[in-house]
């Protein structure tokens, strides 16, 4: 179904009222996340959600400001010694978990050894150091193959998994099983016995929590503050149903409402819509480079040239400039690593004409391509659908698949050729936050068959991350992060196809609120 004619069917319905028990205590926060809270531990998924829930149960040692730099949240400060290679972290004191058991180094060391086997980000830390620590109950230690000045910086970023602090005995876990204690550091306990999957889950105000006096403030920096005794999650699938709930106040905030139901909640009264990131979610096409076509990266370049960023991005949210950014490069607009280097192949004239004449050149002559994509999941549905109708222009043998995102998932883990029941493109959209840097940028690589899906070989770009780890300070990154783009842009591991700002809705008389990703603390009803 064509964008314009699933919003004429939308606005023909009603708007259901959801049956949501209004509680009588004030002092509860009711909200509707983008989708179901299936797993409990962050570490061992990806999930934005179980991001968002980890954030609201742990704490970490350092946060990321408003500027993307690190400040002290469990962490008092820290020192570098023996020219860069030793650095000793320091935490506060009479810090606590939900079960009255103070934090312990031994605690944060095995929470960042199970985070590291996880994370991308994790995995580079865990290559540099020789050795990790407790020197005593409130002392950890790193010590170095050799100085590495991001450390710190990439201890406080919050992409998921995000390196989150949890008792020794639940740390021990198995990184690749998830846990089933849910004892945390952060300024809520998880209600375990009124989570119910697919329906809700709760969360009760941790009184022993202690915010952070350091600097800093904004998305996981700052004192976090809870001024709810309560936080409540309502799993609601349906978007009308949800939005009818926020305007009769039977929820106070829902997460993520489609593009077209922001406008009928524009017009209520009672009804606040706030951009809900720091940073816009990024746009992608996705190759598979282990098979032909385009494991040729001419074939993948002779693309450029019909590729308009606006089709796709108003295709997902419509026109209306507030809710995207094109040009979009490899970094979200706004990052500290965002720039327009070697975008002219994406912002010059479009012509389908000089696409097929290079499709031509590259030796394309009726193969097979592959494109799949989800049919459930509003940006990247609607992305393949100007794919499908963009690759039919240019007179590609297009076999078009799609699926519900659970099938996808496994479907895009098949690295056979297309004749196997491979695929050759897909299309997704990721999180700011994922992409903020080349630590955690893991389409900007080019490390073949280890990873992520469509495992593109560019040694080149392995090399650029290197030489970003190894940069002295931000503004040397900043140089190592444009060449990153340049060579992206030659490589073409994947294309960008612009930036979605997405937009959050709450009832009228929330306030304070941390702009970033749902974040619990501090916001305030008043």
């Amino acid at each position: 179904m064509h964008r314009r004619s699933l919003l004429a069917a939308t606005s023909a319905l009603p708007l259901a009222r959801a049956a949501i028990a209004q509680p009588a205590n004030a002092r509860v926060l009711r909200y509707v996340p983008p989708a179901d809270l299936s797993s409990l531990d962050p570490i061992w998924t990806t999930s934005v959600v179980a991001r968002d829930h980890g954030f609201l149960v742990y704490d970490t040692l350092y946060g990321a400001d408003a500027t993307f730099r690190p400040q002290p949240q469990l962490a008092e400060g820290h020192t570098v010694e023996e020219d860069g290679r030793s650095v000793t972290i320091t935490l506060r004191p009479d810090i606590r978990f939900h079960d009255n058991e103070p934090i312990r180094a031994a605690d944060c060391v095995a929470s960042l050894r199970r985070w590291m086997a996880r994370s991308i980000t994790g995995q580079k830390i865990a290559e540099v150091t020789d050795s990790l620590e407790a020197v005593d109950d409130r002392r950890l230690r790193f010590r170095l193959k050799r100085p590495f000045p991001p450390l710190i910086e990439l201890l406080s970023l919050p992409s998921a998994p995000v390196p989150f602090i949890m008792p020794e005995r639940v740390a021990r876990t198995d990184p690749f099983q998830q846990i089933t204690d849910t004892t945390g550091s952060g300024p809520y306990r998880f209600l375990r016995d009124e989570y119910r999957s697919g329906a809700q889950a709760a969360y009760a105000r941790f009184d022993g929590y202690k915010p952070t006096n350091a600097g800093g403030t904004g998305l996981s920096a700052g004192p976090k503050v809870a001024h709810f005794e309560r936080v409540e999650w309502k799993t609601i699938p349906d978007g009308a149903t949800a939005a009818a709930a926020l305007q009769q106040g039977e929820i106070d905030w829902y997460a993520q409402p489609q593009p077209e139901l922001l406008d009928l909640l524009s017009r209520d009264r009672n009804v606040q819509l706030q951009r809900a990131e720091l940073v816009p979610t990024i746009a992608t096409m996705r190759f598979n480079a282990l098979h032909p076509v385009f494991s040729d990266k001419r074939m993948r370049r002779a693309l450029l040239p019909a590729i308009d960023q606006t089709d796709f991005i108003a295709a997902a949210v419509g026109t209306d400039p507030r809710r995207s950014v094109t040009p979009a490069g490899v970094f979200p607009p706004g990052s500290p690593m965002a720039s327009d280097v070697a975008l002219e192949s994406l912002t010059g004239p479009r012509s389908t004409d000089r696409a097929k004449a290079l499709l031509k050149e590259a030796g394309y002559s009726g193969q097979l391509v592959r494109m799949i994509g989800p049919t459930d999941i509003l940006v990247p549905s609607a992305l393949v659908q100007v794919g499908a109708d963009l690759f039919r222009r240019l007179d590609i043998n297009l076999d078009l698949q799609l699926s519900d995102w659970g099938s996808h998932t496994q479907r895009r883990a098949n690295r056979e050729p297309v004749e196997k029941g491979g695929w050759s493109v897909a299309f997704y959209s990721f999180p700011g936050l994922d992409f903020l840097s080349p630590a955690t940028h893991y389409l900007a690589r080019g490390n073949g068959t280890s990873g992520w899906f469509g495992w593109p070989t560019a040694p080149k770009l392995e090399a650029l991350r290197e030489d970003w780890f190894n940069a002295p300070d931000q503004n040397a990154q900043r140089a190592v992060a444009r060449d990153i783009q340049r060579e992206v842009m030659e490589e073409l591991p994947f294309v960008p196809l612009g930036a979605v700002v997405n937009y959050t809705a709450l009832r009228k008389d929330l306030r304070d609120r941390v702009v970033g990703f749902p974040i619990f603390w501090n916001i305030r009803r008043g």
